[in-house]
């Protein structure tokens, strides 16, 4: 993964151990870059790949239709989770 050139404006400090600088330092020579690049880049490829199943998933038709007909079809009633609501939770306060 590559980093756009754009103009960064926003700054991002970190407090981090003597170890875990080193550790980043070396990785970042390994790979040829600053520290800043490497860590930047890095810590942006594993944002994406945490955030890609939040924002963007693909599904073959036959899926697809299934999971329109889930989204369109009518709420389920649930009697166990309406008598749950119903009771008094440890969190209401005393009555």
């Amino acid at each position: 993964m590559t980093t756009k050139r754009t103009n960064r404006t926003e700054k991002l400090d970190l407090r981090l151990s003597r170890s875990a600088k080193l550790t980043l330092q070396a990785a970042a020579t390994a790979a040829r870059k600053s520290v800043s690049e490497f860590v930047l880049e890095t810590a942006l490829s594993e944002a994406e790949e945490r955030l890609a199943d939040r924002t963007v998933f693909t599904l073959d038709a036959e899926s697809w239709d299934a999971f329109v007909a889930a989204l369109d079809a009518p709420p389920r009633r649930h009697p166990r989770l309406e008598r749950l609501f119903r009771e008094s939770s440890v969190f209401d306060p005393e009555r």
